[in-house]
């Protein structure tokens, strides 16, 4: 991976980060502020999905890289059959979140 490259990623990562960490501060403030109710907790419950349908290719492929690092080589290549490719970048987006989530359990 060229120095570029590995740059972009790190970049991304760390974006990916900061927004986590924003989520977090938000939930934490909900939490302790003394106007909570049900019906404010049910909004940031939709942000984490929103968080984890926004997921880029370079976080599913550290996921993936990883489950076939452990012996399960040919199960992630099952997934992204599954999934309709032969390879990770012709995956549809919108189908990371789901695609995560089953590689997961591998």
């Amino acid at each position: 991976m060229s120095k570029m490259s590995e740059l972009a990623a790190e970049l991304t990562e760390l974006k990916r980060c900061g927004e986590i960490l924003i989520g977090i501060s938000e939930t934490l403030t909900q939490m302790f502020s003394s106007d909570v109710t049900e019906e404010k907790q049910e909004p940031t419950k939709e942000q984490e999905v929103k968080q984890e349908k926004a997921l880029s290719i370079t976080d599913v492929r550290k996921v993936l890289a990883e489950k076939s690092r452990n012996g399960h080589t040919a199960k992630v290549k099952e997934l992204l059959i599954k999934y309709g490719a032969d390879k990770l970048s012709e995956i549809d987006p919108s189908k990371y979140a789901a695609l995560v989530a089953e590689a997961e359990v591998l």
